[in-house]
């Protein structure tokens, strides 16, 4: 993690991907979002992952 990344709460990402919470926490159970761990308790993605999933996913169309 560099020092820039920031940390990120599913309701920011699913914020930052135009879905609901509870979409984002399906995908999490599907293995279909971003990169995630759970730390103090609570499911934190790095920005810069979320970022790289929604490069891929536009990848994936282009193909």
């Amino acid at each position: 993690m560099t020092t820039t990344d920031r940390l990120l709460f599913v309701e920011e990402v699913a914020e930052m991907i135009r879905r609901s919470p509870a979409s984002v926490r399906f995908m999490i159970h599907a293995g279909t979002a971003p990169k995630s761990a759970k730390l103090a308790g609570r499911r934190m993605f790095r920005e810069s992952d979320v970022l790289a999933w929604i490069d891929e996913q536009f990848e994936k169309e282009a193909s």
